[in-house]
C-alpha cells in the first residue's frame, strides 16, 4: 500500500520544484529547525487524518507556507504598511498555496491520480512562531487511489 507516500511525495515534488519555496517539510511542526534562517520560505507538510473510501483514501491534509518577517529599522510612517514586511510574506505564500491548489485541481496532479475533494480553506497567521513567521494553512481533502487488495 503506498497512498500514504504517494499523498506527501507528489506535493513534495511539487513544492521542490516551485522557484517560490526554499525547503519543504514533513511531519509535525515543532520537529522542523525554524531557527534556521535560510530554509524560508517553506512549506510544511501535515497529514491530519485518514479515511478508507471505496478504491480510494481520503487524506486531510494541511500545508503551512510560511515567511520570515522583516523588521525595517526606519521609521515606522504608515499605519497601514506597519514597519515590516508582513503583507508581503502573506501575499507570497498565499501564492505558493494557490498555485499548488491550481495544479492539484487542473494540473499534472490532478492527471496524476491525485484528486483535490472539495474546496479548501486558508487561513492566515502572524507571528505565530518565536521567529515572527507570517503565511498561511491551507486545509484540504485529497483523494488517491487505494492499491490495497484481499489476496
Amino acid at each position: 500500500m503506498t497512498g500514504f507516500y504517494t499523498a506527501i511525495d507528489k506535493l513534495k515534488t511539487h513544492f521542490d520544484a516551485d522557484a517560490l519555496v526554499n525547503s519543504v517539510s514533513e511531519g509535525d511542526i515543532f520537529q522542523v529547525d525554524l531557527a534556521k534562517q535560510t530554509i524560508f520560505p517553506l512549506v510544511h507538510i501535515m497529514v491530519n487524518s485518514c479515511s478508507f473510501e471505496t478504491n480510494v483514501l481520503r487524506f486531510n491534509i494541511s500545508l503551512i507556507a510560511m515567511d520570515l518577517v522583516d523588521i525595517s529599522k526606519n521609521e515606522n510612517t504608515s499605519v497601514y504598511l506597519g514597519n515590516d514586511n508582513t503583507q508581503d510574506a502573506l501575499n507570497s505564500t498565499l501564492a505558493i498555496l494557490n498555485r499548488a491548489y491550481d495544479i492539484m485541481l487542473h494540473g499534472s496532479l490532478a492527471y496524476d491520480l491525485f484528486q483535490i475533494d472539495g474546496n479548501p480553506n486558508c487561513e492566515p497567521f502572524t507571528e505565530r512562531f518565536e521567529n515572527l513567521l507570517s503565511g498561511w494553512t491551507m486545509t484540504f481533502d485529497v483523494l488517491v487511489p487505494n492499491d490495497m487488495t484481499i489476496c
